[in-house]
């Protein structure tokens, strides 16, 4: 038999919104790969299921060690299932390292989908959502952060971001700072649980909010940059070019992505800024 890997997205609060699915594959999977085993066997509790197959953790300390097991379980037939916190695996969660492992192995991969925390605040923002990019978490460093903000400022899709209750208030501060302090944004606290709160402002209101802090796992939406209030008039091929060497360098990305992501907010086609950057390769 051929194994299987399959992903379980798990609810991001109520388990109330678990899909009948996950507790099928709970109950069948050889092998259930968790972030945290503890709070698995709480969401199989709430959810009636008794899982049949071995329970493991697999979270950022251990998944570099134990992602060759569980493939060469996958090898072997296994059905193993991976279950992360919260939301999907992979998604700012442990997850891509063994996806792209099992991929590289010919093992086939699928998917349980449930509740996304960056979908969910999206459409409680009240912030455009026709187009948008997941930014992750932010550098803990002030000044990685800063040089991170900075390079996605002019960005006209809507932007979100997981951050710590206790970063909260310097994460939102420095955003008021790259971005305007009236630039509009939400936080949305609590999603699905009880305290659930999502609080609308600009940057700089919200900065202030949260800095008395707040508590529980945090998702910050932000509205994508005006482009009538990026100062108009045509980009310069060496701004271009520069814009692209800073986001390769701020936020790790191909150049490929850069380059689209610096023409989109430029309003310019992706090859007028693929020439910029040959041209500034050149220039002494």
């Amino acid at each position: 038999m051929d194994g299987v890997l399959v992903l379980a997205g798990a609810p991001i609060g109520d388990a109330g919104d678990a899909s009948p699915r996950l507790a099928e594959e709970l109950a069948a999977a050889e092998v259930v790969a968790a972030e945290d085993t503890r709070r698995l066997r709480r969401l199989a509790d709430r959810l009636g299921v008794v899982p049949s197959g071995r329970i493991v953790s697999y979270f950022e300390g251990n998944e570099a060690g134990r992602t060759p097991e569980l493939v060469e379980r996958l090898l072997g037939g296994a059905r193993v299932l991976l279950v992360t916190d919260a939301g999907m695996p992979s998604v700012s969660d442990p997850g891509y390292r063994l996806v792209a492992a099992a991929v590289e192995a010919g093992v086939r991969v699928t998917s349980v989908p449930g509740p996304s925390a960056v979908l969910t605040a999206l459409a409680l923002s009240a912030l455009p959502v026709d187009r948008f990019c997941f930014e992750g978490f932010l550098p803990k460093k002030p000044g990685e952060r800063a040089a991170r903000l900075k390079a996605v400022a002019d960005e006209p899709r809507t932007q979100v971001y997981f951050e710590s209750p206790h970063r909260l208030a310097a994460a939102l501060g420095a955003m008021a700072e790259a971005f305007g302090a009236d630039r509009r944004a939400a936080v949305c606290r609590e999603l699905t649980k009880t305290y659930e709160e999502v609080r609308r402002g600009p940057l700089a209101e919200l900065a202030e909010w949260a800095a008395d802090g707040v508590k529980g796992e945090i998702t910050v939406v932000v509205a994508g940059a005006d482009p009538a209030a990026r100062g108009g008039g045509e980009v310069t091929p060496a701004e271009l070019a520069r814009r692209v060497a800073e986001r390769e360098e701020a936020t790790g990305e191909r150049r490929k992505a850069a380059i689209a992501a610096v023409a989109a907010a430029a309003g310019v086609s992706k090859s007028t800024v693929f020439d910029a950057v040959v041209a500034a390769k050149h220039t002494p």
